[in-house]
């Protein structure tokens, strides 16, 4: 006997395929409805499932032998596979033997086997489907890290807020981020920003001075930003603090007074000044004053944009040796972010410098000093923070400077 489990969309179609293959004596001993399990089932139909068996001696060995014989009997199971074939309604074509009351003890064996598998298959898809939504699902965080990521968040909208290029401000936040770590404590996150802010604007620089060589110190700059008033503090400083022998030269004849100005702030020190109009000016009066420790230039406040203007400058630059002169680029602190780029960058294309910023006193905001010293790297020197001579100058405090960036902590 060997008996064969097919498998198709309708009954028909199973019982077409057992008789294709076992012969017209296939005898059909169980039917079966099966509905597709799994979470693919709401996507498939249900089958149907035929058990088939016959006689290895019959049939099965070329299919036809009582046929070929001329022997041929029509039985129960012929009937019923014929019917099928022919499209008669099962029904009508098919009534179980009595003698075939129980499906087949290898059948069902295998029907059994075939259920177990399916079973195993299933539960092994459904433990991987809930260890993968384990795996999605976000992690419940602990108190102390949320604290972290708030402080952290906090550092974050503050500095932008004190207008602090963001791109700076990310650098900052991911040079924090490695070294916070699970037992760090918020005042060791705030301190980490302060330092890295500290170290980011590094430590000010103010002139130098060469003994028993003169120095020139030229300032810079466009219109408007207090070079004038600035020279005449610090000309204050090396005069009366460092018993320094200081002179001063102008060639800022473009501005209404400039002239006089720094002439009132000359006589009331007691020092020598000088009007300049070319480089040979310039190269006499450098012998002239060769004598002094130090001498401030104060050049034209031309405008950045000109480039005929900002040559002029070159060139009176050009007429002291490098070892020899000091340039300060004088900035406002008020001026907006994008014209101290342009400003920077033009003057960066004629000469290196220190930055000075004055006009502190002018705004709530410092955020500029830390995006102008991070875009150029230039070092940073002296503050102004005032109108009054010789005071409301010094060198500029990074301390208080990061701590205003954080909005006073520390």
């Amino acid at each position: 006997m060997i008996i064969k489990k097919y498998q198709a969309n309708t009954e028909t179609e199973a019982i077409l395929l057992a008789k294709n293959e076992l012969g017209k004596d296939a005898i059909v001993m169980n039917i079966k409805t099966i509905s597709p399990k799994g979470v693919y089932r709401l996507f498939r139909k249900p089958t149907v499932e035929i058990t088939a068996a016959v006689d290895d001696t019959g049939a099965l060995a070329g299919g036809k032998k009582e046929a070929e014989e001329g022997k041929s009997k029509p039985s129960f199971f012929t009937n019923t596979l014929s019917a099928a074939y022919n499209g008669e309604d099962r029904a009508s074509a098919y009534v179980r033997p009595k003698e075939i009351n129980q499906p087949n003890e290898d059948a069902s064996a295998i029907e059994k086997k075939l259920n177990s598998l399916q079973e195993l298959l299933e539960k092994q898809l459904q433990e991987r489907q809930e260890v993968r939504k384990a795996e999605e699902a976000p992690k419940q965080k602990d108190p102390e890290e949320q604290k972290r990521e708030a402080c952290m968040k906090l550092v974050y909208d503050q500095l932008l807020r004190n207008e602090v290029d963001e791109k700076y401000v990310e650098q900052l936040i991911n040079e924090i981020e490695g070294k916070v770590t699970r037992d760090i404590t918020i005042d060791n996150i705030l301190s980490h920003v302060y330092q890295k802010i500290i170290l980011k604007l590094g430590q000010p620089k103010l002139i130098e001075i060469i003994e028993n060589k003169c120095k020139f110190i030229f300032f810079i700059g466009p219109t408007g930003v207090g070079k004038t008033t600035t020279i005449a503090k610090i000309a204050s400083d090396l005069k009366l603090n460092k018993k320094l022998k200081v002179a001063m030269l102008t060639s800022d004849t473009y501005r209404i007074a400039a002239v006089e100005q720094l002439r009132t702030y000359a006589n009331i020190l007691g020092i020598p000044m000088k009007v300049i109009y070319t480089e040979e000016e310039m190269l006499q009066a450098k012998e002239e004053l060769s004598d002094y420790d130090v001498v401030l230039v104060d050049t034209a406040g031309r405008s950045h944009k000109n480039r005929e203007q900002r040559d002029d400058v070159e060139r009176l630059l050009g007429t002291v040796e490098e070892e020899q002169k000091e340039i300060y680029l004088v900035l406002s602190a008020t001026t907006k972010y994008k014209d101290l780029i342009r400003i920077t960058e033009n003057y960066s294309e004629i000469t290196n410098y220190r930055i000075i910023f004055t006009k502190l006193d002018e705004t709530i905001s410092v955020g500029n000093i830390l995006n102008i010293k991070m875009y150029t790297n230039a070092e940073l020197s002296y503050a102004t923070y005032g109108q009054n001579v010789p005071d409301d100058i010094g060198k500029l405090d990074t301390q208080e400077t990061a701590k205003k960036l954080l909005g006073g902590f520390d």
